[in-house]
């Protein structure tokens, strides 16, 4: 038996543990980041999240209007709100972001739904489409699965990942790129960004990515930094946003638009492919700080604005202080007086107010360092 002096012992070993176990933990997510994450911002989650789920069909979809940008607008493919794949992924991608699991605790059901309802989205290409969503969608949707492979381990989930990334893979073209469709032989920065950050967690989770695919990727954001002594692009129609040197084109052809979001896109790109000390990321987040003002001024409601601070979140974030904290508080503040009274954020031009909710509450609960994507 045991004496009572080494059940002491065990017992003190363990306490110490535990207790340098807590450290590195603090000390993973840093100390700037445990300040963030206040009161105001957990109960504006909670709000964000208890909206979403209420939201939720029974079929695990959220309900958004399914359409694409035309210049400064959403064009809908349909008047109604149909079965969202990307939408129902990122508001997905919000709840893991706050430590819920599949299954388990007050979201795990809400969960569980929807990796049923993504999986029930797959192609026989690979693709992961409902109603005519496109690569963004795609992308998203990978991600999301990727994320609750390296949870869950299911077989079902990584059959239909590995088909998902071969699809990404296959039909990167020849600039390095993707485009709404696959195999389109055009690229364009919005649609890169999202397909490298899911190739980046799908590799992350043990799923078989040829690293060439993301340096290919790399090289298309390289060439579309736009310089200091190149022309200005200026992006018109609802506002206009962009200036000279630091940020990055929509593509590689003029005539084309250099945005906040865009260049977001850029540093988050490089950032995924494993480039963290490049002149062109130290003008692009110079480019950022100049920029971000009057874009959060012009594009109120905008699905612009969400995407945009969905990759400049991260861009910052990785970057880190004192750029981040800066960052996150302006961002922090702006989201939380925008919330709506039932908990939600308003999108007045794109999907709908689950795609703002969805972005909102994951940006707000990057500092968590619930997932892996997302961390440092």
């Amino acid at each position: 038996m045991r004496t009572l002096q080494s059940l002491l012992l065990c017992g003190t070993a363990a306490l110490a543990l535990a207790c340098a176990t807590m450290a590195q933990e603090q000390l993973r997510r840093g100390a700037s980041n445990e300040l963030l994450l206040d009161e105001p911002l957990r109960e504006a989650v909670r709000r964000g999240h208890e909206w979403l789920a209420a939201q939720q069909h029974p079929d695990g979809y959220w309900p958004q209007l399914v359409g694409y940008k035309l210049n400064a607008d959403y064009e809908t493919l349909d008047a109604r709100p149909l079965p969202h794949v990307g939408v129902t992924a990122l508001a997905l991608i919000s709840f893991l972001a706050g430590g819920h699991l599949p299954d388990r605790g007050k979201y795990g059901k809400v969960l569980q739904r929807g990796i049923d309802f993504v999986l029930s989205c797959a192609q026989d290409d690979g693709q992961i489409t409902a109603n005519g969503t496109r690569m963004y969608s795609h992308a998203f949707a990978t991600l999301f699965l990727a994320e609750v492979y390296g949870m869950t381990e299911r077989a079902d989930v990584k059959r239909t990942l590995q088909r998902s990334v071969d699809l990404i893979c296959s039909s990167q073209n020849a600039e390095g790129g993707w485009r709404y469709r696959p195999f389109a032989r055009e690229s364009d920065m919005s649609i890169t960004v999202c397909q490298v950050l899911a190739l980046r967690s799908a590799r992350n989770v043990g799923i078989h990515v040829p690293i060439s695919h993301i340096r290919s990727a790399q090289n298309y954001v390289y060439r579309s930094a736009v310089r200091g002594n190149e022309r200005s692009y200026r992006f018109h129609g609802h506002g206009s946003f962009g200036d000279d040197g630091g940020s990055f084109r929509y593509q590689n052809k003029e005539p084309t638009r250099a945005t906040f979001p865009l260049t977001a896109a850029g540093v988050t790109t490089l950032y995924a492919s494993g480039e963290y000390d490049n002149p062109i990321i130290r003008d692009a987040l110079e480019y950022m700080d100049r920029q971000m003002p009057v874009f959060n001024e012009e594009w109120q409601e905008h699905y612009f604005f969400f995407y945009g601070h969905y990759y400049a979140v991260q861009a910052y974030y990785i970057t880190g202080d004192p750029k981040w904290t800066k960052y996150f508080r302006t961002i922090k503040s702006l989201l939380l007086s925008r919330q709506q009274a039932d908990g939600r954020w308003r999108c007045s031009t794109g999907p709908g107010d689950a795609f703002a909710t969805a972005v909102a509450t994951l940006i707000l609960q990057i500092p968590m360092q619930y997932l892996p994507i997302f961390q440092r």
